[in-house]
């Protein structure tokens, strides 16, 4: 029996391991920085961290029940590895722990920004949200508009991949048509 559940719990770390480095190669395609101009910094690519792995988790909660436990571990997981890098650019405990809290405010609150513009089906909406935490500018940002085509036709993608993609992993992130990505 306790064999049993390593083994199923191993298996589960694996699959979330394999997901999260999907993420984080979709999130490092090298046309969000050269044609979609998003910020090639620490920060610009936390943004496109947030934002890929924003958009996997409201796939993984629409497709509900295992969907919700693969969801929560993803996040853990991410936060986890953020947690890692942090440490290995040798900060102590406190700034680490107040640079994670910063981070989980930036994080849901970024993904409750594109999830409202989302669901509203507004492009202008999920524009400005972009330009905003992406580019830094409220004003909105000449690229803003193509990031949004973008996380549009990805959500689209991720709308067809079903649970059992998932927890077989077999899940590919959706190229999202972003072209030289």
């Amino acid at each position: 029996m306790f064999l049993a559940r390593w083994r199923a719990r191993r298996a589960s770390l694996a699959l979330i391991d394999e997901l999260r480095g999907e993420i984080v190669a979709a999130s490092r395609r090298p046309a969000l920085y050269r044609a979609l101009e998003a910020p090639d910094r620490v920060d610009g690519r936390f943004e496109l961290l947030t934002l890929h792995v924003g958009l996997v988790l409201r796939r993984l909660v629409a497709l509900g029940g295992l969907g919700d436990d693969i969801a929560q571990d993803l996040v853990n997981a991410v936060f986890l590895q953020l947690d890692d890098t942090l440490r290995e650019q040798a900060l102590s405990d406190i700034p680490v722990s107040r640079r994670l809290k910063a981070m989980k405010i930036a994080f849901y609150g970024r993904n409750a920004a594109y999830a409202a513009a989302l669901d509203s089906g507004s492009r202008a909406d999920l524009a400005a949200a972009l330009a905003r935490n992406v580019y830094g500018a409220p004003g909105g940002a000449p690229k803003a508009g193509a990031l949004a085509d973008y996380v549009l036709a990805v959500e689209a993608g991720l709308a067809q991949i079903s649970l059992e993609d998932f927890v077989r992993g077999r899940f590919r992130f959706p190229d999202g048509a972003l072209a030289g990505g």
